[in-house]
């Protein structure tokens, strides 16, 4: 069953996001990006270039030849994908394709329509049994160790 993560009060969703991914990535795991929005996904695209210089992340579209070879994937919602080990979801909506993933990551930031948004999305997994677990990236949290 897919585990499903909760990161909440991201102060910046896109930026938390790229870092993720570089975690994902540098830990050997293969990472699916998935936002409904085709303006969201090229602004993730570009902020992969450019959030940091000396790291290079591999991505490409879902729908690019390349992806069956490619670690770092964006995808729209129920787009097919070539691999299926983590989803970090940037949209507002649990995505379609959701429990093919081992694991989904969910970023919430401290906005409060992204936080109504998580809370629909969180009621949706609980109601349905999935497993959840929530970090919280708030500077209390930080005194704490995370």
């Amino acid at each position: 069953m897919t585990r499903v993560d909760f990161h909440l009060n991201a102060p910046d969703k896109i930026t938390y996001a790229c870092r993720l991914v570089r975690k994902i990535y540098r830990a050997g795991q293969k990472v699916v990006v998935v936002d409904a929005d085709a303006g969201s996904r090229a602004r993730f695209d570009q902020a992969l270039w450019t959030f940091s210089p000396l790291d290079f992340i591999p991505h490409v579209d879902a729908a690019d030849p390349l992806a069956a070879a490619t670690p770092v994937l964006l995808a729209g919602d129920g787009a097919e994908t070539a691999h299926h080990d983590v989803m970090v979801n940037l949209g507002s909506a649990p995505p379609t394709h959701f429990s093919r993933f081992e694991r989904l990551i969910e970023i919430v930031t401290t906005d409060d329509e992204d936080r109504h948004a998580a809370r629909e999305r969180w009621r949706f997994y609980r109601d349905r049994g999935y497993p959840i677990e929530s970090f919280d990236l708030g500077p209390a949290a930080a005194g704490r160790g995370r």
